[in-house]
């Protein structure tokens, strides 16, 4: 038998329900809802910072780029290189220590050469731990020369009668070799352990230079067993034979005294 509205009323208000609808949607009881879940993190974003140092940096080099790329293809032959590499000279003026006259002729001088091997170890300690060893090769130059300045008023013998005229001079003397920086150079240089570690923390000036005085000190010794001394004689005679002989004399005898 079918009910009527009103006995359904009465059978939920029995039951109780509300007899009334409701405007909103009941509670869940709490077993009734499902397990929370952790809120879902945001996707991290770039800081608005971040993003104009990378496009600036972007366009810097898109920049650099295309103006190497019309300079190689000589649009832009003019355009400098920005990282090219930059010397600056701070050196000081030049000071003028000392001048002093020359009276001495230089007769001839000679080019060497040499091949300096130095090398420093320490006695029973392997050479891969201390050793300094320099390969170096040097370029002076040597000159052989007559002093003038200290001949005296007997050095000079003139025989107007005989037009001869008779000259003492002091032996050629020999200077000191004069490196030649543009064509002296290293070829290898070998160090230990440990002096690789001291040569980072500190610099020694003293062992360049103490390659330096050995070359010279080597030039200046094959020098004079080279015959420079003589091929100075020879040219300081014709020397003076050439200028009496313009002066009107007809002999001219040079000789030198002893060392």
């Amino acid at each position: 038998m079918a009910k009527s509205p009103e006995d359904v009323t009465t059978d939920v208000s029995a039951h109780g329900g509300v007899s009334e609808p409701t405007s909103e949607y009941p509670a869940v009881p709490p077993s009734a809802e499902p397990p929370s879940a952790e809120p879902a993190q945001p996707p991290s974003k770039i800081s608005g910072f971040a993003r104009l140092l990378i496009f600036t940096f972007f366009v810097f080099a898109l920049m650099v780029a295309a103006c190497l790329g019309l300079r190689a293809v000589n649009i832009l032959p003019g355009f400098d290189n920005p990282f090219s590499d930059k010397t600056t000279d701070r050196s000081q003026p030049v000071l003028l220590q000392s001048m002093r006259d020359l009276s001495r002729y230089v007769a001839a001088d000679g080019t060497f050469q040499v091949i300096v091997d130095l090398q420093e170890n320490k006695e029973n300690i392997p050479d891969f731990l201390v050793n300094r060893r320099t390969l170096f090769v040097g370029s002076g130059t040597v000159e052989e020369y007559v002093e003038f300045g200290s001949l005296s008023e007997k050095a000079l013998q003139v025989d107007e009668d005989k037009n001869t005229v008779t000259i003492t001079l002091p032996p050629p003397q020999q200077g000191t070799a004069n490196l030649d920086l543009q064509k002296s150079y290293v070829v290898a240089e070998e160090r230990g352990l440990l002096n690789r570690f001291g040569d980072a923390f500190r610099s020694d000036p003293g062992k360049q230079q103490q390659v330096y005085a050995l070359a010279q000190q080597r030039i200046t010794e094959a020098a004079r067993a080279s015959g420079l001394d003589e091929r100075a004689r020879k040219n300081t005679e014709s020397m003076l034979e050439s200028l009496f002989t313009r002066l009107g004399y007809q002999t001219v005898t040079v000789t030198f005294g002893s060392p």
